[in-house]
């Protein structure tokens, strides 16, 4: 319990090599622009081959820990709500886009939409200290 509450004011519960809440939710907002980026050029180009996401080195170089809440959150949900319209927006046909992030294997696009979600839930679930939290992958 002693572990959760710290983790809810800001501290980090795990040691330097575990992040913030503020970090966490700085991550899912990374997330959001490389997901983003793959979701468009998937949908339009029909596929999509890109880099992978070096996720301690774009949380650290945004200084996350070090903003307001109500930046972090608004920024978190706007730019989910605009990742909401472009998904309600791809054809159905072009959710069978290759993509290929890194050196990964190839996957759809359909695929990269629903591992989205739930690499999202699965932080969400960690940041907010539920019971239950979305295995992830």
């Amino acid at each position: 319990m002693r572990e959760a509450a710290a983790h809810r004011v800001g501290e980090k519960p795990n040691g330097p090599a575990s992040w913030t809440p503020k970090e966490e939710l700085g991550h899912l907002i990374d997330s959001a622009a490389n997901n983003h980026q793959r979701f468009v050029r998937a949908a339009l180009d029909g596929e999509y081959a890109g880099p992978g996401y070096a996720q301690n080195a774009w949380v650290a170089i945004h200084g996350y820990r070090d903003m307001p809440w109500n930046t972090l959150v608004g920024f978190w949900f706007d730019y989910n709500q605009l990742l909401a319209g472009v998904i309600e927006n791809i054809p159905s046909e072009k959710l069978a886009a290759p993509c290929s992030v890194g050196s990964g294997q190839p996957v759809t696009l359909g695929f990269l939409i629903t591992d989205y979600v739930k690499h999202m839930q699965h932080h969400l679930d960690h940041i907010l200290a539920r019971e239950m939290v979305t295995p992830y992958p």
